[in-house]
């Protein structure tokens, strides 16, 4: 993700100055009123809002209002839920503001304390559910990484424009436990392991069926093949290389001559 030179400044020097005030307001308990005006000027100074024209507290939910969101061209890009420094974020607190967006049709939350911030999108599906986008402790903020200067790029204005959080929350969906689960137990890398497995051991055959039972039940955790989030991966893995196999066999059948290839057997299951 490329950051704009005069982004990655701003954020550079910002990430000091407001570290500072965080440790002097967490020291101080400060409560969450306060906490709500040190996110505002965290907005303007790191993210780059106007906090006059791009900040509201004016946002109504359900006869409530929450505590801030970002509103650019009439259109609100972020709800942002604010507690106090002093407190942890729980699961109590993400609800709320999962139910704020819900109720809003807003996709995008930031939860934060000041301390920890964290960026949710909403998937307006039956029953409603959220993914994780990323997460931070602004605290714990390097300002020479350039993976943490992404995750504050993520939340910018100038990353609205280039779309930051949309290929962020990409690669989260992508870059996950589940996913890595499903493609080790796809075919390609089964198929991978046995011809390796094969060279360790000079010669010794192993099956698919005998690889997949040991990466289930000996190498990879069970939460990470169970459940509606491993289904879902092992589905998205799945339709890829269906599409991928279903292109491979069209481009085959359009040669010169209408000649096409063998089809191939796929590499987890060649015979022994």
């Amino acid at each position: 993700m490329m950051i704009p030179k005069r982004v990655g400044d701003r954020l550079t020097r910002s990430i000091g100055k407001f570290q500072q005030v965080l440790k002097i307001a967490q020291d101080r308990d400060v409560n969450e009123s306060d906490t709500v005006s040190i996110i505002k000027d965290m907005l303007a100074e790191v993210f780059g809002y106007d906090k006059y024209l791009d900040v509201t507290s004016e946002v109504a939910v359900r006869g409530t209002y929450c505590d801030l969101a970002i509103e650019l061209d009439n259109k609100v890009e972020f709800l942002v839920e604010v507690k106090a420094i002093g407190r942890g974020l729980k699961e109590s607190h993400l609800r709320q503001a999962i139910d704020y967006g819900a109720n809003k049709g807003v996709p995008w939350i930031i939860l934060t304390s000041g301390l920890i911030w964290q960026v949710y999108k909403i998937r307006f599906e039956k029953p409603i559910n959220h993914d994780l986008v990323c997460e931070f402790s602004f605290a714990e903020l390097d300002p020479k990484n350039e993976e943490h200067l992404e995750r504050l790029f993520v939340l910018c204005k100038e990353g609205l424009t280039k779309d930051a959080r949309e290929e962020f929350h990409e690669k989260t969906l992508t870059l996950n436990r589940y996913i890595m689960g499903a493609l080790v137990l796809g075919d390609e890398i089964v198929g991978v392991i046995r011809r390796e497995l094969r060279k360790i051991s000079e010669g010794v055959l192993v099956t698919p069926e005998e690889i997949i039972q040991f990466l289930s039940n000996e190498v990879i955790k069970r939460e990470v093949l169970d459940g509606e989030e491993a289904a879902k991966a092992q589905g998205r893995v799945r339709r890829f290389y269906e599409k991928a196999t279903k292109h491979t066999m069209e481009s085959s059948t359009d040669k010169p001559g209408g000649e096409s290839e063998e089809p191939k057997e796929p590499s987890g299951q060649q015979s022994g």
